[in-house]
Parts: structure tokens; C-alpha cells; sequence
């Protein structure tokens, strides 16, 4: 497959919007991918939107995004408190959240949630990434889960074995509240690494995958 060059032009700034349902929906979603970016770009700002999280939650979320975010030029977190799981029944208050990001950024980038996830929250902001950015690039990515509803990717962006090491290792130290659960394991982010990877065809063993639903070339 022919490449394209992710973020752009590789000269020049460079605004990436993430947002994320829960505390650590955008490092198991394209944390990889991010890593990458801010390897390769030193112009790059973030903001980084997350709409759910207990107070301990919460902490873990934004201790996770400064790390990621270590080297970007510039870097807004913000950390709402909506509660998990009920997202779309607090759906008005959270669409002014979506309101308030499009007064502040303007993003070349966007990365949201995949949006046939059947995680009724991952849906909800899905649906409000297209409603309000609707002249933007948006990479949906995805999350696994209990439910299985992993589906096909058409974006991948490859990544070396550092580096997604370092990813796996960053989710299992970051998120320590997340351990107990059956699914939230190296395992599970090697795996999804490494079937997207093969998916590439190309010398990189691992990749993230992401749905484009609409890009200009």
C-alpha cells in the first residue's frame, strides 16, 4: 500500500484534537499513534478532552495525558465529570462541552471514538465529534471489549516494537485502577497491536487501525 503522511505536511504546527469517553478510552485508542506524532513533529499542540471520572479516575486521567503529551509544544487537558455509563442521558450537557472545544480549538486532526462501538458513551461522543467538527479530519479508533465489537479499520498507522512497547507499558502503569478487569491486560494491547500490524504488510509489527469515514487527498 502507498503511504500517507499522518498529520500532514511534516513541516510546520500541527492541532490534534483526542477525545475520550472514559479515562483511558484515548491511550488504548491511539495513545500509539500519538507517541509517534510527538516523536516525529516538534510543532504539535493537543487538546485533550475526556467526559467521565470518579475524582480517583479523574487523577489518573491527567496524570496519563501529561506524560503522553511530555512533548508537545503545547498541551490543554481537560477532564470532565460526567458519570460512566450514562453519558447519553446527561446528552445536552455534554453536547455543551462539545460547543465550548469548538469555540477554543481548531483542529487539522481529530481522533475520536469508533462509531458503531457499542458502548452507549464511546457512540454518544462519536456522534457529537461529527455533529460539531464537520469540516475536520476524523480518525475514529477503537476499543476492545467484552462486547466484541472490534470491526474493520481502513486508516492503520504502523509502529515499531519501542515504541509500542512503550504504549503497553504506559497503559499498565497509568491506569492502576483498571487492573482487576479481565480484559485490561498486556496481552490484550499486544494482541490488538499485532493483528493490525499484519494488516499493514509492511517490515512494522504492529500498528493501531482507525476508521476514516471521509478524508480529501
Amino acid at each position: 500500500m502507498r503511504p500517507l503522511t499522518l498529520g500532514g505536511p511534516a513541516r510546520g504546527p500541527l492541532t490534534v484534537l483526542c477525545l475520550g469517553a472514559h479515562a483511558d478510552d484515548i491511550e488504548i485508542g491511539c495513545g500509539g499513534t500519538l507517541l509517534r506524532l510527538l516523536d516525529e513533529r516538534r510543532q504539535v499542540t493537543v487538546h485533550w478532552a475526556v467526559m467521565s471520572g470518579t475524582p480517583a479516575r479523574a487523577r489518573e486521567a491527567r496524570r496519563s495525558a501529561a506524560r503522553i503529551l511530555r512533548k508537545a509544544r503545547g498541551a490543554v487537558i481537560r477532564i470532565e465529570r460526567f458519570r460512566d455509563g450514562f453519558l447519553p442521558y446527561e446528552g445536552a450537557a455534554v453536547k455543551d462541552v462539545f460547543e465550548q472545544l469548538k469555540g477554543e480549538v481548531t483542529p487539522d486532526l481529530v481522533f475520536t471514538h469508533y462509531r458503531h462501538d457499542w458502548h452507549q458513551d464511546h457512540r454518544l461522543i462519536s456522534e457529537l465529534t461529527w455533529n460539531t467538527f464537520r469540516d475536520h479530519t476524523i480518525l475514529e479508533y477503537e476499543i476492545p471489549k467484552y462486547e466484541g465489537d472490534v470491526g474493520p479499520v481502513n486508516m492503520l498507522v504502523p509502529l515499531d516494537e519501542a515504541l509500542s512497547r512503550r504504549k503497553v507499558e504506559h497503559l499498565m502503569a497509568a491506569f492502576p485502577s483498571q487492573r482487576g478487569r479481565l480484559w485490561f491486560t498486556p496481552e490484550t494491547f499486544w494482541a490488538q497491536l499485532r493483528l493490525r500490524g499484519i494488516e499493514t504488510g509492511s517490515a512494522s509489527p504492529y500498528a493501531e487501525g482507525f476508521a476514516c469515514r471521509k478524508a480529501v487527498l
